[in-house]
């Protein structure tokens, strides 16, 4: 199994905006990690009552989301789409798509749309290329 896959069985349920707010919250708490590390750098520093500190010598300890960002996320996340919601969307789409309909049924052909013939002055205009803006 890659990381996809594991990640993939992770979110199971979850709808786009449900991996994106786990996304969104593994990065915030990835940037609340880099600040901690770097107010605790600047106490460790900083000499006894003086509050500067020469920030040129910093190294950023947090520099990406790491696994644990993303445990701390998952264990949070929420699914927004319950079982009985996407039971009722089967249902929907079953009943209003005809193309779905008849792969259900065994035939994998779309249905055969009769597009209208124009003979209007647009099929025969002639088209100036090198002027799109005129």
């Amino acid at each position: 199994m890659n990381e996809y896959d594991f990640l993939s069985d992770l979110t199971e349920g979850m709808s786009g905006a449900d991996i994106t707010e786990v996304c969104q919250n593994a990065a915030k708490a990835a940037i609340r990690d880099n600040i901690n590390a770097e107010e605790e750098w600047k106490k460790l520093q900083a000499p006894a009552g003086d509050g500067d500190v020469d920030m040129s010598s910093y190294v950023e300890t947090v520099n990406m989301i790491t696994r644990i960002h993303m445990e701390e996320a998952l264990s949070k996340a929420r699914k927004s789409v319950s079982q009985t919601n996407l039971s009722d969307f089967e249902t929907f789409r079953k009943k209003m798509d005809p193309a779905y309909n008849k792969q259900v049924a065994g035939t994998t052909s779309r249905p055969k749309i009769n597009w209208p013939v124009f003979t209007s002055q647009f099929n025969n205009a002639a088209v100036d290329d090198d002027d799109l803006y005129s």
